[in-house]
Formats: C-alpha cells, sequence, structure tokens
C-alpha cells in the first residue's frame, strides 16, 4: 500500500537522507509557505530530535516506524513549553503546561513536531479565516478557502510540509478541510482517542484524528494514538488495525447512501452527479446500494450547533484571564471580565458563546437544549436502524466546493450549512473518513460506532474503485 511514512522510514534506514536534512527541508518549506498554515515553528525541538535519530541510525540501532518522521499539531493540542494559541488573541501568549495524551504517544513513538497549525479560532468555523494569524489558504487554489477548522493542518498535508497532521473534529472539522484540499481525514469513533490535552469545544463530539495523503499513513497513526487513557474517562480500550485487515474488503456486501442529501436543491449540480456516477461503479462490483432515509440537512444543522454552542459556552466560561489569557483591566472586577472575553474573543467565538447561553438560560432550555438532546438521541437510533441494514454509509463531504476567502465571513449561516453532510455523523459519534475520490470535495466513509476498521477497509476498496 501507498505510505508516505514506509518510504521515509526506509530512506532513514538506507542512509539515503539524514533525519536533520528532511526536518530541515520541512521546515524551511514551511517558513516560506504563503498559504497562512503556521501559527509556531518548532524548530529547536525538531531538530534536536532528528539528531538523536541520526545518531541511533549511524550507531547501527533499529529505529520504529514513526520514527523520525515529521509531523503538524492543530495549534489546540497542548505540547508542554509550545505556546497553544487556539489561533485566538485571548492565547496568544499562553504556553502549554503540559502535553496532549495523543501527541505524546507520538513523540513516544519518535514522530517528530514540526509546527503548531493554523485554525479557527477555538474550532469555530469551517474555514479557517476566525483565526488572528490571517484566513488559511486552499493548498488546490489559495484564492479560496482551506476549510475548517483543521484548515492548516489539511493544507500543510496536501502541500507536503509535513508527513501528517493532528487535526481535530467536532462537527466535521477534520473532514471538510481534507475534502478541500484532495487529503484523507479520519474522525475515529468518539472515544477511541484520548482528549485529553485538546482544548475542548463541544466535549461530546470532540474526536482526535489523523490527516494524510494515505489510507496506510491514517491507519498506521491511528494505532499509535488509539487506547484507553485514565485522563479521559470517554476512552475506550480498541484493537490495532492490521494493514492486512483492511486489504480485504469481502465482508463489505451492502452500502447505503441518504436520498435526502442528493435529492436537494442545496447541492452543486456537479458534486450531485459525480456522486451518483460513484454509486454505479460501487453497483458494477457487484454491490448491494440502497437509499436511505435521514433527518433533512436543517435539521441536522441546527441540533448540531443547538448543542456545540450550548457546551463551548460552558467550556470557555473558564476563559476570563484570570488563570489564562490576555487580561484586561478595567474599573471593576465584573467590568474586567466582561472587556478581556469582549475584546480577545473573535467575533464568531462570541457569536457561538451567546448562542449557548442562549439556548441554555431559563426559559429556552428545555424549549431548545433539551429538544436538541432528544434529536441527537432519536439521530442515534436511525444510525443503528441503517446499520443493521448496510455495513457503511457513503455520503458527500459537502454540498458546495470551497467558497472564495471572505464569502464566509459575510455569511456565517451559509458556512454553518456547508457543515449539513458531516455534522450528523459527529452527533452519532461515529467512525468517518473522507477520502480524495468521487465528488471534488471527496466522499465520507462511515460505519457503526467502533467499526474504524470497516471505514478504512472500504476507503482502500474504493481507491481502486473509482
Amino acid at each position: 500500500m501507498d505510505s508516505q511514512i514506509r518510504k521515509i522510514h526506509q530512506q532513514l534506514v538506507n542512509k539515503d537522507m539524514t533525519c536533520t536534512q528532511l526536518v530541515q527541508e520541512k521546515l524551511e518549506a514551511l517558513k516560506q509557505n504563503t498559504h497562512n498554515t503556521v501559527n509556531a515553528l518548532l524548530s529547536d525541538t525538531a531538530l534536536a530530535l532528528a539528531a538523536k535519530v541520526d545518531a541511533k541510525i549511524a550507531n547501527g540501532e533499529p529505529i520504529g516506524l514513526l520514527e523520525g518522521i515529521p509531523f503538524g499539531i492543530k495549534d489546540v493540542y497542548m505540547v508542554q513549553g509550545t505556546y497553544t494559541t487556539a489561533s485566538s488573541n485571548l492565547l496568544k501568549n499562553y504556553k502549554s503546561a503540559y502535553t496532549a495524551t495523543a501527541i505524546q504517544k507520538l513523540l513516544d513513538a519518535g514522530a517528530i513536531p514540526l509546527v503548531k497549525e493554523n485554525c479557527d479560532s477555538f474550532g469555530h468555523g469551517s474555514s479557517s479565516e476566525n483565526t488572528i494569524f490571517g484566513a488559511v489558504k486552499n493548498a488546490k487554489n489559495p484564492e479560496l478557502v482551506g476549510g475548517g477548522s483543521s484548515g492548516g493542518s489539511a493544507v500543510n498535508v496536501a502541500k507536503d510540509y509535513t508527513v501528517f497532521s493532528i487535526g481535530g473534529d467536532t462537527g466535521g472539522s477534520i473532514r471538510q478541510p481534507a475534502g478541500y484540499n484532495g487529503v484523507y481525514g479520519l474522525k475515529p469513533t468518539y472515544g477511541r482517542v484520548s482528549r485529553y490535552g485538546l482544548m475542548a469545544y463541544a466535549s461530546s463530539t470532540d474526536c482526535v484524528g489523523p490527516i494524510a495523503k494515505s489510507i496506510e499513513d491514517v491507519r498506521i497513526v491511528l494505532n499509535v494514538i488509539s487506547g484507553k487513557d485514565i485522563k479521559d474517562q470517554t476512552t475506550y480500550t480498541s484493537e490495532a488495525i492490521s494493514e492486512d485487515s483492511i486489504l480485504n474488503s469481502d465482508g463489505i456486501k451492502t452500502v447505503g447512501y441518504f436520498k435526502n442529501f442528493i435529492e436537494n436543491d442545496a447541492i452543486d449540480a456537479e458534486i450531485k452527479t459525480d456522486f451518483l456516477n460513484t454509486i454505479e461503479k460501487i453497483k458494477a462490483k457487484g454491490i448491494e446500494v440502497k437509499a436511505l432515509d435521514f433527518f433533512d440537512s436543517n435539521t441536522l444543522v441546527s441540533t448540531y450547533y443547538t448543542l456545540a454552542m450550548a457546551e463551548t459556552a460552558s467550556n470557555l466560561s473558564r476563559l476570563d484571564g484570570t488563570n489564562y489569557g490576555n487580561r484586561i483591566e478595567a474599573e471593576n472586577l465584573k467590568e474586567t471580565y466582561a472587556v478581556t472575553r469582549s475584546e480577545n474573543f473573535s467575533e464568531e467565538t462570541k457569536r457561538r458563546i451567546v448562542g449557548g447561553n442562549q439556548v441554555l438560560s431559563q426559559g429556552f432550555s428545555d424549549e431548545i437544549y433539551l429538544k436538541g438532546l432528544n434529536l441527537r438521541d432519536e439521530i442515534a437510533a436511525n444510525f443503528e436502524h441503517d446499520f443493521n441494514e448496510v455495513d457503511v454509509v457513503i455520503s458527500p463531504v459537502t454540498p458546495n466546493t470551497p467558497p472564495k476567502i471572505g464569502d464566509s465571513l459575510k455569511d456565517p449561516l451559509a458556512m454553518y450549512l456547508s457543515d449539513a453532510y458531516t455534522v450528523g455523523f459527529s452527533l452519532g459519534q461515529l467512525p468517518t473518513i473522507t477520502i480524495p475520490q468521487g465528488t471534488a470535495t471527496g466522499l465520507q466513509i462511515t460505519a457503526a460506532k467502533h467499526n474504524d476498521e470497516l471505514v478504512l477497509k472500504f476507503a482502500n476498496f474504493l481507491k481502486d474503485t473509482i
């Protein structure tokens, strides 16, 4: 199988290049890049780690598969001693006191962190424009958005600035930018990877996942970062996914798709045509394809944003300049809190906090928030029924192609609706991968909970089918 990780590993072992040379080359490319993907370079750390890998190789010692492999980190993950800004003004000078579990596992495996990557502030956005570091520019066309909120991570992988990157997905924040930039992006089953050390946006749907240029690299990274963590009680023990296991897709007999996603006035005509062509190619391989009923896009988006805004309002209440962030003094303590948050949060973050406080407030929580929770349960039940009928579900990643930079900022509602095809799978806490095939912004493959191996199997099958 294609794998940049394996290729680079072999080059290092064969001494075709040194790890220091590799890291210097990547750092230089990141330094010169004009796509606004970099919040901070980790040059000193990266070069020091590369020198250790070179020393091991020179001494004839074996190195692990990920040892010496350069990667990027979305700037919402704690990495001890580095600036962790969440692309926000409030935390622009904040240094991490500890390292996130997923990142620590990669460091323990010998992977080399190169860069903290640009993203929508606190993950609030679908375009990576809501950032103090400037809008991330699409890898294919710099006039278009890079997608969000993990836009910097997806663009860095697409441009070969990093071998892989660790993004964060709450309602599509790995899958959508992966689709916009033509790479693979996986949202694992909720709880497969620890969220400890990830700045919380919406705790019930936040997921840690890899972005890479091949299915094999996604699999390799997923195996390393997965597992139970006593610091995150939502995690569970999971078995490693073997390379051989995803080469055989014979067990996949039935594929479903949501017909209301396709029979929708909002979908781009070309994306619809390409998706229907993909279905015909799958049928030609002898696989049964079923059209399924699902909730309409507006219900999915409104349910997701109701719950996500409520959770982010709660999660960000701690950021008032007292213990964290850029404090702005005012006449009294109450005013200090108000000014600090008003001046330092982006317009989109403030919009989500205000919306969250509204749906949680007395008189509205029963009418809006509890209704959202009930709808989430109905969505989960719908998925459970669907996966009794089909093995996997495929869908477009987005209804439309990437907008021009600036357009989403003028129309927040359009930005929210761009998540219409990703948020449902987040609410269901299901494993979902974006593949760079099938439509202009890729395809999503989704399976039932804990069936991450199945989505990788079918992704590998489609790689050679469409």
